[in-house]
């Protein structure tokens, strides 16, 4: 995935509401309560199921009157994608750059610390 496939925020909660469903394809009614803090209209949810369409994120199929939803992008193909831009952008691709200003900024605990050096020990996050 690459830099033009960024997603605004507004776009990226949507993603994140469609990701979290357990079975597709999902109406904008299941979708409107996994965004209930912004209180969006469904015109405005429509507007942007659209533009991810438009971009390639999520697939449209008519049912009935109304339509349904999927997405095409995975949640974990995104996250990998935005973290590696990430770090590109801010820290010159140096993940020990990154996780020293966190250090510094005092922006981990000490249970985050222990995590990431099991992560590096090849344990995982939860071992």
């Amino acid at each position: 995935m690459d830099e033009r496939r960024r997603l605004p925020d507004a776009e990226l909660e949507v993603m994140q509401a469609l990701w979290s469903q357990t079975q597709y394809p999902v109406t904008t009614a299941e979708l409107l309560p996994r965004l209930a803090e912004h209180r969006w209209q469904t015109a405005t949810l429509l507007k942007l199921l659209s533009r991810l369409e438009d971009r390639g994120f999520v697939a449209r199929e008519k049912a009935g009157r109304g339509n349904r939803y999927r997405p095409l992008v995975r949640r974990e193909e995104y996250l990998a994608a935005e973290s590696r831009s990430f770090l590109e952008r801010l820290h010159g691709g140096s993940l020990p750059s990154l996780v020293a200003s966190l250090m510094e900024s005092r922006s981990l605990s000490k249970q985050e610390v222990a995590e990431l050096e099991a992560i590096l020990k090849g344990g995982g996050p939860h071992a």
